[in-house]
């Protein structure tokens, strides 16, 4: 977790100083252009949209909006699959739940030696 009281990176720095110029040179609340939020989302995605927003002092929001829609960005896929290793015995309660389109099966274990619990899962799976 980065450091708050740190300073920001260089290159957020260089472009909070130039976007105070403009700031400074135009009225208050002008719509800001094209090329300032092309650029503050490449530095949002290069040092995160948070330290972006704030250093720059732009709507995080906004912001966030405009990183998600930039052309080409990839976001993360959601995991195919997650393996469990846990013990052998289960000393209290535990739930797995597995939720796929053909609906959700659940599993809870109490205190007892575990099931073969991705056994039952890919039996789960493989059923129609």
């Amino acid at each position: 977790m980065p450091d708050k009281d740190a300073l920001p990176p260089a290159p957020l720095l260089q472009f909070s100083r130039q976007l105070e110029e403009w700031r400074n040179a135009h009225p208050p609340r002008s719509r800001l252009p094209e090329e300032i939020w092309t650029a503050a989302v490449e530095l949002a995605r290069q040092h995160g949209l948070f330290r972006t927003a704030h250093t720059l002092r732009l709507d995080y929001m906004k912001l966030k909006k405009r990183v998600q829609t930039v052309p080409g960005l990839r976001t993360a896929a959601p995991a195919a699959f997650v393996e469990l290793v846990a013990s052998s015995t289960v000393t209290g309660e535990c739930t797995v739940e597995v939720e796929s389109a053909r609906g959700k099966l659940r599993v809870v274990l109490q205190g007892m030696s575990s099931p073969d619990v991705l056994s039952l899962i890919r039996s789960w799976m493989a059923e129609t």
